[in-house]
């Protein structure tokens, strides 16, 4: 293990990260006079001085990594950087957080959770919403994928670390031939995005701070907003309906993207079975969450009807968030298919969380093809992504991925259980944070403040868990790991 590429790369995270981070909120602190730029500067000395010292006693370090340093590194970011982003919480006079409750927000900013602990958003200062929105934001690509664009420049290889945090069954692909060149790719596709979702969001009716901090949460597919109702709060169709494209479109893998933005051609998103396995889940569950919904007379309006139901569908199964309804009073299996939703997620290579619709699509192709091989035992029955063979390498990983998935989500609920909490309470807040949603069911649809200290921590784990993918994390702790 080279300890010392280890320090130096998570030295240069935490400057990076204190600067973007903190410079931000200071300028909005400034223009709004709320009073907390002494905070946000003493977060970004704390934090970049940290950074700056231990990039300083290994900045000699040339080595290649490793994969053990790679996963090692993934991980410890999250954990580091989602510790370091505690600060302005805890410095802040507004809000009156304890340790557990300021890193449980950090981290649900970072790992774009948007499970919060803070009520009375209405009220706090600008610049700490800002701040709150902006986690979320340099969350949902990774800053590690940023990082990844100057690690070239320092003499350290960073194909380790694309490879740990790049999400879905297939992590081996790259846009284009260079490293730092797909980095820089993704970020201007996600720069882009912002940019047109925060004038859409302009454009309909917000305001200029509160389109720029939510197009920060649509995108990154977080949730959080800068009111205690979420996009409820607008009371504005056009607003949802600019929330429901742009997140559909953050959902989507952004390899498609970067082919779209390429060729200026967007017919390979047709094509690509994984995308529509992704609309079709979206569509079907729409279709049933709005027929329910109008014919319950929840809404008397069909329109209204639609919107609502089609908005917190996307919201859910893209693992975003938002609400604009109070979804855990809807009738029958709603909420809970809206959960199975979210279980299931956005796309590989998206912002979303959930098991990855290309993991779901697979096991069903599986499943199929043990149902075919009860018929004919000896015939040999080629499982395809479109025209293309999956090996059985990859059906296997998915398979392993969903058995670690399944074991780590039931012990999380005996263990919230033990803590407790009632059994939707503890079975929504796993769901909800191991697939990086926020909202849950009961006790957690709205904030998770009343927690047990414990449960919190535990859901602070699920939330690493789903961001990294379980493997990531869980091969920390296999003695295999650590052997040399």
């Amino acid at each position: 293990m080279r300890i010392s590429v280890i320090v130096k790369i998570l030295g240069l995270l935490l400057l990076i990260f204190g600067a973007l981070a903190n410079f931000p909120p200071l300028i909005v602190s400034w223009i709004y006079e709320d009073g907390m730029a002494s905070e946000f500067i003493t977060s970004f000395i704390y934090v970049s001085g940290a950074g700056f010292f231990m990039w300083l006693s290994s900045f000699r370090t040339t080595k290649e990594l490793g994969t053990k340093e790679g996963f090692l590194i993934v991980t410890l970011f999250w954990v580091v950087l989602g510790t370091a982003g505690s600060l302005p919480f805890l410095l802040s006079p507004a809000v009156e957080l304890s340790l557990t409750d300021a890193v449980f927000e950090s981290l649900s900013g970072l790992t774009t959770t948007g499970a919060t602990v803070i009520s009375g958003l209405d009220d706090l200062p600008k610049s700490l919403l800002f701040y709150r929105q902006q986690l979320q934001w340099l969350g949902g690509m990774g800053i590690i994928v940023l990082a990844m664009a100057l690690l070239p420049m320092l003499g350290i290889g960073g194909m380790q670390l694309y490879r740990a945090e790049s999400p879905g069954p297939v992590k081996d692909n790259k846009l284009v031939p260079r490293l730092a060149e797909t980095a820089k790719a993704l970020w201007y596709i996600y720069l882009t995005l912002t940019i047109v979702c925060a004038l859409a969001y302009w454009i309909v009716g917000m305001n200029l701070f509160d389109a720029i901090s939510h197009s920060f949460t649509t995108v990154a597919i977080g949730g959080f907003s800068t009111h205690d109702q979420s996009m409820g709060y607008f009371d504005n169709s056009a607003v949802e309906i600019v929330a429901i494209i742009f997140m559909f479109i953050a959902g989507i893998n952004f390899a498609l993207h970067f082919t779209a933005w390429q060729k200026r051609n967007i017919s390979h998103y047709v094509k690509d079975p994984e995308f529509k396995f992704y609309a079709l889940i979206l569509t079907t569950v729409s279709v049933v969450t709005v027929v329910v919904l109008y014919f319950s007379e929840i809404y008397t309006s069909a329109s209204d009807a639609l919107i609502k139901g089609v908005f917190q569908v996307v919201s859910f199964a893209t693992t975003t968030g938002f609400a604009t309804a109070d979804f855990n009073s809807w009738p029958l299996f709603l909420p809970y298919m809206l959960l199975y939703a979210a279980i299931i997620g956005a796309c590989a290579g998206s912002t979303g969380g959930g098991m990855k619709v290309i993991r779901i699509l697979l096991i069903f192709k599986q499943g199929f093809r043990e149902v075919q091989r009860l018929i004919h035992p000896k015939a040999v029955i080629p499982i395809k992504l479109g025209k293309n063979p999956v090996s059985d390498r990859i059906i296997e990983s998915v398979w392993g991925f969903f058995a670690v998935y399944v074991m780590a989500y039931m012990a999380m609920l005996l263990a919230l259980l033990a803590t407790g909490l009632d059994i939707i309470t503890a079975f929504s807040a796993v769901g909800a944070c191991i697939n990086n949603l926020g909202p849950g069911l009961a006790n957690v649809a709205a904030t998770y403040e009343h927690l047990p200290a414990t449960a919190k921590w535990i859901l602070c784990f699920a939330m690493l868990l789903g961001r990294l993918e379980v493997f990531t994390l869980l091969v920390l702790f296999t003695p295999m790991f650590w052997r040399r």
